[in-house]
C-alpha cells in the first residue's frame, strides 16, 4: 500500500509511475487527498473540542467550590453538548478513515524505475539466457504428460477421482522425485542463509491483507468459509506475516527465510490448450524464499536472491532465461519482478518457473512492518522481497522432457544423492 505522504507530496510522479503498469491512477489519487484532507480537518475539530472539554470540566469543580451551582450545571450542560458535537465529529472521522483505506488498496505499487513499458509477456526484456538456440529433441520424444503414464509416475485421473482436475497424484518414483527436489531447495537454501520455517497452510483475513492477496485475489484463493481462513497460493503469505506489527531494529537486518508448502490456487478462468498436465495446478509444492530487508540495500537483496534461484537451475542442468517484466505483466504489489524460465523441448516453449521481486515498502505500509536505526526513536517501513526457489510442477515437467534417453528418464547429478536413483524407467 502506497504511503499517503508520497500521495500528497507527490501526486503527479505517483500518477505517471502508475502508468507504466498500464494503470490510469488520476482520480483515485485525487479522491485520497480529497478523502486525507477532509479527515485531517475533522481530526482537527475533534481535538479543539476536546482542548475546550478539558477547559470546561476543569471549570465545573471550580464554580461548585465557589457555590455557583448555577453556573456549574450550565457548564455541565455544555460539556455534555459539546461531547455529543464530538462523537459526531468523530463518527464522521472513522467514515472517511475507511473510505480513506477502501481507495488505498486499490493503487497499485509503484513500479522501479528499470521495469520496461508494456501491457502483456511479449513486452518483457529478457536478460539472460544459458542457450543460444532453443534445444531440440530427438525425434519421437514425448511431453511430460505422455511420460508420466509410460512411467507410471504421476496420476491425474486418480486425482480427478478422489479431489477434481488439476489435483494429482505422485507415485513411486515420481513420489520420490518431488520429496528430493524440495529437499534438494530447502538445503541449498539453508546453505544460502536462510531459516528454515515450516508455515500453516492456512491463513486468515488479516494475513492476506497485509501481503496484499486481499482484497485483490481472493477470486483465486480457496476459502474456508465457516472459519473466514483461506488456503495459502504461497508461503510467501503466512511467513512475511510473522512479522506483521513488528518493529525491529536496523541490526537485525538481513532476515532470511525459506519454507515449504504446498500452494492452493483456483487459476478460475486459466484453463486451454496450453496448461495441459503439470503446466498449472490447483494443488502443488513449492519452496520458497522470502527477506525483509533495510530500504537502502533491498536491490542488492534482490539481486542475491536472482543468483541463488539461478544457481538452482544451473544445478539441475536445464536450459534456462531470466525476464524483467513489464509493467502490463508484473503484480499488483511488485515494485521489479525477475521471472525464470525453463524450456520445455517436447512443449517447444519456454515455463515459468520462479518470479522473485521486490515489493519495497509496499507490504510492509500495509503489515505496519517497521525498524528503527540505531539510537533512534524514529520508526521506517522496511522492504519485503521473496522468491520461488523453486516452484515444482513446470521444472519435473521440463526435468521429464528434457532428459529423456533410451534407458529412461535421466536424473540430474545434483539429485541423485536425493532421489537415490540415475533414472525413472
Amino acid at each position: 500500500m502506497l504511503t499517503l505522504k508520497l500521495i500528497q507530496e507527490k501526486r503527479d510522479f505517483v500518477i505517471e509511475r502508475l502508468k507504466v503498469k498500464n494503470f490510469d491512477a488520476t482520480q483515485i489519487v485525487d479522491e485520497i487527498i480529497a478523502l486525507d484532507n477532509q479527515r485531517k480537518q475533522q481530526q482537527a475539530e475533534a481535538e479543539n473540542i476536546q482542548q475546550e472539554l478539558n477547559k470546561i470540566s476543569k471549570s465545573v469543580g471550580e464554580l461548585m467550590r465557589n457555590g455557583k451551582k448555577d453556573e456549574a450545571e450550565a457548564a455541565k450542560a455544555e460539556v455534555a453538548k459539546m461531547k455529543e458535537q464530538q462523537k459526531e465529529i468523530e463518527g464522521k472521522q472513522k467514515e472517511a478513515e475507511d473510505a480513506l483505506l477502501a481507495k488505498l488498496v486499490l493503487l497499485p505499487n509503484l513500479p522501479c524505475d528499470i521495469v520496461p513499458e508494456g501491457k502483456t509477456a511479449a513486452d518483457n526484456v529478457i536478460v539472460y539466457c544459458s542457450v543460444k538456440e532453443e534445444p531440440v529433441m530427438p525425434e519421437g520424444s514425448l511431453p511430460h504428460w505422455e511420460l508420466i503414464k509410460k512411467y507410471d509416475i504421476i496420476d491425474f485421473d486418480l486425482g480427478t477421482k478422489v479431489t477434481g482436475a488439476g489435483f494429482p497424484f505422485y507415485k513411486g518414483k515420481g513420489a520420490k522425485l518431488q520429496r528430493a527436489l524440495i529437499s534438494f531447495f530447502l538445503d541449498n537454501a539453508i546453505a544460502a542463509g536462510y531459516n528454515e520455517v515450516q508455515p500453516p497452510l492456512v491463513v486468515n483475513q488479516d494475513s492476506g491483507f497485509g501481503t496484499g492477496q486481499l482484497p485483490d485475489k481472493e477470486g483465486q484463493m480457496y476459502c474456508v468459509t465457516a472459519d473466514g481462513f483461506y488456503l495459502i497460493p504461497t508461503a510467501e503469505v503466512p511467513v512475511t506475516n510473522i512479522y506483521r506489527d513488528v518493529i525491529l531494529k536496523a541490526s537485525d537486518f538481513p532476515v532470511k527465510n525459506c519454507a515449504y508448502s504446498q500452494c492452493f490456487r483456483r487459476e478460475a478462468g486459466s484453463w486451454g490448450a496450453d496448461v495441459r498436465g503439470l503446466n498449472r495446478l490447483h494443488q502443488f509444492d513449492k519452496v520458497e524464499i522470502v527477506r525483509l530487508s533495510h530500504p537502502d540495500h533491498s536491490y542488492e537483496a534482490l539481486d542475491e536472491m536472482v543468483a541463488h534461484v539461478r544457481s538452482l537451475v544451473e544445478k539441475l542442468e536445464l536450459p534456462f532465461r531470466i525476464v524483467r517484466l513489464c509493467g502490463g505483466d508484473m503484480s499488483f504489489t511488485s515494485a521489479l519482478t525477475y521471472d525464470f524460465e525453463v524450456f520445455s523441448a517436447a512443449q517447444k516453449r519456454w515455463l515459468e518457473v520462479s518470479s522473485v521481486s521486490n515489493f519495497e515498502s509496499y507490504q510492509a505500509n500495509r503489515l505496519k512492518l517497521r525498524f528503527k536505526e540505531e539510537g533512534s526513536k524514529k520508526t521506517q517501513l522496511c522492504h519485503t522481497l521473496n522468491g520461488s526457489a523453486l516452484a515444482l510442477p513446470r521444472i519435473v515437467a521440463a526435468l521429464l522432457e528434457n532428459n529423456q534417453t533410451k534407458d529412461g528418464i535421466r536424473i540430474p547429478k545434483a539429485l541423485v544423492p536425493y532421489t537415490g536413483f540415475e533414472y525413472i524407467d
